[in-house]
């Protein structure tokens, strides 16, 4: 997912040790967000092999603890704890979008080609729904939006980064309102409006049916959401301090609008997923004495049992067939488990993780996007290339089989693709402020 950021992005002010204490390392305090994400990235990809079917007992459980949204989840508190404080160390939400663009795109853009072009049809990672209707399709991907206009993801795990980015447009909003620090009324209101709303109010209200069926409003909206974000982000890239406050409100006016009418998923999951980031920031200005931890501790505590309390309400079959669960414990339990996982890495922050999870965590994103095709390659290479044992023992080499080659090509892709991107990101943002100056919006 891309909450991943670099460890320079990661390392606002507030969280940079005095001079002279060099005991803690970079590494030591950074280890535990890297560690967070390698395993929940390890997770989502073992969830989509259908690694516990596999295992006596293994769909039961996952019936009842689903494996794909914990590690989302985990994913999500992740980035609301760590992708405001980047914001707020540049100052600079012109600088900020240049290094997330730069930090997704080239990823998404390269993992979705090859998987486009290299598999064989009936292999393919990209579903028909977006092969079907290319242009559309690719279009509403290419803003990161498609979820929100009704557009299937080009790779079926691109779904969160839609979530990501109205978060992104919130948390710019915000900023250049001087209201960044609200994060725990934020939370509130979107827990809030999952708990009272999450039956009541329906999603797709502009795109009630498939795209297939109904192009029209489909393509009117997706042109709409394309002009906008662009609009937005060219007034930011402007780089003047008013032209950037617009920017950004229209952004977040595009992410409130659709996140409200016209999300695909239902409106319960949408609400806690933007409570849930919004809370990880609470944990981080709480931590790093920024609001008052009375207040953190109960909106952590409100946004925890709401969380658990939607998908016992609203988790019903009807439901099921949008969010995936098998059951209402398949999201509360799951949801309840990625908040306990998290607080556990919280505790254990100032120790030093192991080289393993960190690496991965450096991988995940690589890991998050480069999984599924990478998936569809081995169940071809299964079929029309090597046989793996069914039974036994050696039944096993196929997941072991799988996941060696998404660590290798998430290595191949990190070092390859997500690095050179940044580096070309930092070198442009570098010269957009060279052209216009400093562009910093204070508070």
């Amino acid at each position: 997912m891309s909450g991943t950021l670099s460890e320079s992005e990661m390392a606002p002010t507030a969280l940079r040790p005095p001079a002279g204490k060099a005991a803690r390392s970079k590494s030591a305090r950074l280890g535990w967000l890297d560690g967070l994400r390698g395993i929940a990235a390890l997770l989502v990809a073992i969830h989509h092999f259908g690694l516990a079917d596999w295992i006596p007992g293994g769909k039961d459980f996952e019936k009842h603890f689903d494996l794909g949204l914990y590690p989302v989840m985990l994913f999500f508190l992740v980035s609301g704890y760590i992708v405001p404080a980047s914001l707020e160390r540049r100052g600079d939400v012109r600088g900020f979008w240049v290094g997330r663009i730069f930090r997704i795109y080239p990823l998404v853009i390269i993992a979705v080609t090859l998987a486009a072009v290299l598999l064989p049809h009936d292999y393919s990672a990209v579903p028909s729904q977006v092969t079907d209707r290319p242009f559309w399709a690719y279009l509403a991907n290419l803003t990161l939006l498609h979820e929100m206009t009704n557009i299937a993801s080009a790779l079926g795990s691109m779904w969160t980064l839609c979530y990501e980015m109205v978060f992104y447009f919130f948390v710019s909003a915000l900023f250049v309102n001087g209201r960044h620090r609200q994060s725990a009324p934020v939370s509130l209101f979107f827990a809030g409006a999952a708990l009272l709303l999450g039956a009541w109010w329906k999603p797709q209200l502009v795109t009630p049916k498939a795209p297939w069926v109904a192009p029209g409003p489909t393509h009117h909206i997706i042109v709409a959401t394309a002009l906008l974000m662009l609009t937005g982000l060219v007034l930011i890239m402007l780089g003047r301090p008013q032209l950037i406050r617009i920017g950004a409100m229209v952004l977040g006016g595009l992410g409130a609008a659709l996140l409200f009418i016209n999300a695909r998923s239902t409106f319960f999951e949408s609400m806690t997923i933007l409570a849930t980031m919004f809370a990880g920031t609470v944990i981080f200005r709480a931590e790093q004495r920024q609001i008052d931890r009375s207040l953190a501790w109960i909106c952590c505590a409100f946004v925890l049992t709401t969380g658990f309390l939607v998908g016992y309400f609203y988790d019903n079959p009807d439901a099921q067939k949008i969010t995936w669960t098998g059951s209402w414990q398949g999201f509360s339990l799951a949801y309840v488990g990625a908040w306990a996982t998290f607080g556990l890495g919280m505790l254990l922050r100032n120790r030093r993780w192991p080289r393993v999870l960190t690496w991965l965590g450096k991988i995940s994103y690589s890991v998050y996007l480069v999984h599924l095709p990478v998936l569809w390659a081995t169940w071809w290479f299964k079929d029309k290339v090597v046989h793996f044992p069914d039974n036994g023992p050696g039944r096993w080499l196929l997941p072991a089989f799988f996941i060696a080659m998404v660590l290798l090509f998430s290595e191949l892709t990190y070092r390859l693709v997500e690095i050179p991107g940044q580096k070309l990101g930092k070198r442009i943002a570098a010269a957009l402020n060279r052209r216009t100056g400093d562009t910093a919006v204070t508070d």
